[in-house]
């Protein structure tokens, strides 16, 4: 799929991975709608960018379907969906004192993450799919990339929720992809390392700089642009469909 006038849809576009992704696809010419919880953040970028930027919870249903009706109507339906909104968080399930992990904790990160994927996925692709075909492809109509995590296949200690959430949405891109095949309409994810987003710059420099050298190769973090690099590459290459694919600098974490 050519991406310039496609409009497209970005959730947690307002920082990090997203932010790179937004930027990505409007130097390529996308009329790119930026989805984030934070308005300000999505609204810096959406200015930057010459996009839209569209406040919203992916997990409240009411304002993600407003949300996505404001980007329909300033920039049409959308062709290419992003999904890159998520939290991340560690906890052990028992904890020093000797109790349990409080369940709300693990609930929260399946909701967002996992849930709130498939919420913005099942809204954005029930429209997808009734759009014509692109000229010049093989009956496509439309291209969604998911964001999981190597933390799906290689989780640490105390990454049970997170490492759950990831692995879901990991292991629902094939059914995805098949699912939406009849439809002409693409499924893939992303599985990104040790990346140098804002949260990751919030730990101390000594700290980066050792998860870095704990990476093969090329032996540091890497760069959102790479992220955004991949993921308009999926968009870009057809036959791409139905994988989730580790961009990791052939990183596997150790336990802890």
């Amino acid at each position: 799929m050519q991406i310039s006038q496609q409009a497209a849809l970005v959730t947690g576009g307002g920082s990090g991975l997203g932010e790179a992704v937004a930027r990505a696809l409007a130097a390529q010419g996308a009329r790119v709608a930026v989805l984030d919880r934070q308005a300000e953040a999505a609204q810096r970028v959406a200015a930057d960018i010459g996009g839209l930027a569209c406040p919203c919870d992916i997990t409240d249903t009411a304002a993600l379907t407003a949300a996505l009706a404001q980007a329909e109507a300033a920039h049409g339906p959308a062709r290419i969906l992003m999904n890159i909104a998520g939290i991340g968080t560690a906890r052990r399930i028992v904890q020093r004192d000797g109790s349990p992990a409080p369940l709300e904790d693990f609930e929260r990160v399946v909701r967002i993450n996992l849930i709130g994927t498939y919420n913005v996925t099942r809204l954005v692709v029930a429209r997808m799919t009734t759009l014509p075909p692109l000229p010049d492809t093989d009956g496509e109509r439309g291209v969604v990339v998911n964001t999981a995590s190597v933390a799906a296949f290689d989780g640490q200690v105390g990454q049970e929720a997170y490492a759950a959430s990831k692995a879901g949405i990991a292991g629902m891109t094939l059914p995805l992809a098949r699912d939406l095949a009849q439809f002409g309409v693409r499924v893939c994810t992303l599985a990104p390392g040790l990346f140098a987003t804002p949260l990751m710059k919030e730990l101390p420099e000594e700290v980066q700089q050792r998860l870095a050298e704990s990476i093969p190769f090329p032996r540091r973090l890497g760069r959102p642009e790479e992220f955004a690099e991949l993921a308009l590459h999926v968009v870009r290459n057809g036959h791409l469909n139905g994988e989730v694919i580790r961009l990791d600098g052939a990183l596997r974490m150790a336990p802890r």
